[in-house]
């Protein structure tokens, strides 16, 4: 594994990606706190101040910053069309293989009736653990790169999902405004985000 000293750093100088630097050489760039770094391995860019070996170099104190990139409602709505699209097949999986057992045209017909209401519940369940789990969003959010944080971009608990996935209600009723109220927060939270104090948010854009 490599040292801290042959990492080479890519650093964003007026607006433009520089580089790449060994950590050394960082010292005589003026890097403030909030510069944009990027190492290898790394998905996106993070503030100088972020990273352990540049604060000792540097002498920067970590601060933790609110996220300031959130994800529009598109994005949110094709993550969640993804969503039940995954546990859509599921189910209809699940009801072929009932069939596999059931021979009668009518009870097939009332089974696959019958289990129609297990899908918002899957989604429920799902949406729980998938947004307090390392992931912080479902495998629609995953592939939209986006996921659901506290107000400082921290990962939720499993009450916090909870009670934000439950009150989703709140956003469905009445006729879905809850959602569309999205359109007016700065912050682009629907009401169930400001139920549970939660964000939804996106990669940084350089």
């Amino acid at each position: 594994m490599a040292d801290s000293g042959s990492v080479q750093y890519t650093v964003v100088i007026n607006g433009k990606p520089q580089g790449p630097y060994q950590l050394a050489e960082l010292k005589g760039l003026n890097i403030k706190s909030g510069t944009f770094i990027r190492k290898p391995g790394m998905n996106d860019y993070k503030e100088a101040q972020e990273f352990p070996e540049l604060r000792e170099l540097l002498g920067f104190r970590y601060q933790q910053t609110a996220p300031q990139y959130f994800a529009s409602f598109d994005q949110r709505l094709l993550a969640s069309v993804v969503d039940y699209f995954l546990i859509l097949m599921f189910y209809v999986f699940a009801l072929l293989l009932s069939f596999l057992i059931i021979q009668e045209k009518t009870m097939r017909i009332s089974v696959g009736i019958t289990m129609l209401p297990a899908i918002p519940v899957i989604k429920f369940i799902y949406g729980v653990f998938a947004e307090s789990s390392r992931a912080q969003g479902t495998l629609g959010k995953k592939l939209l790169n986006i996921k659901v944080t506290d107000m400082w971009g921290n990962r939720i608990d499993l009450i916090t999902a909870f009670g934000r996935n439950a009150a989703k209600i709140l956003s469905v009723l009445p006729f879905f405004f809850g959602y569309l109220y999205s359109f007016l927060n700065k912050k682009q939270q629907c009401f169930h985000d400001m139920a549970a104090n939660t964000l939804v948010i996106k990669d940084r854009l350089i």
